[in-house]
């Protein structure tokens, strides 16, 4: 055996199919792109979504709604969180970087006092909005608000 002997193994290359070289090879005239149309021609590339000339999905399918991208949006915290959150350390103020301490609210997140459950004690809260009836209940047991 030698570099002359050397050959791959059986069946594992395969010959090229070289289209388009004349009637003679087998493979000229249409070169297996059947005859005529947007496939045969050179250049051709199908548009995403095209679907043979069905109208297609995204054109069937109705828009509908919008995104406000001016909206504003808010973690919303209750009063029932913020009472248990006093309670549990002992707090007097509540500010955010107590809700962010106590794994309620990320840093990059805005946060909203909601009126949902009762104070029982007097709170200073901090936030970034609060409702009128969740201000109003604080303000009620002696808490003042801080709206940041």
């Amino acid at each position: 055996m030698d570099l002359s002997n050397l050959k791959p193994a059986e069946g594992s290359t395969k010959i090229r199919k070289r289209v388009g070289r004349g009637q003679g090879s087998g493979l000229g005239g249409t070169s297996t792109r059947g005859h005529k149309g947007a496939k045969a021609r050179s250049g051709y590339s199908r548009k995403i979504g095209f679907e043979g000339g069905q109208m297609p999905l995204q054109r069937r399918v109705p828009k509908f709604g919008f995104k406000n991208f001016n909206r504003v949006e808010y973690k919303a915290i209750n009063l029932l969180t913020l009472q248990q959150l006093a309670d549990e350390k002992n707090l007097t103020k509540i500010s955010i970087q107590d809700l962010i301490d106590a794994g309620f609210v990320s840093s990059s997140q805005l946060v909203k006092i909601l009126a949902k459950g009762a104070l029982t004690t007097k709170i200073d809260v901090e936030a970034h909005a609060f409702s009128k009836n969740a201000q109003a209940a604080i303000e009620s047991v002696g808490g003042t608000v801080t709206k940041l």
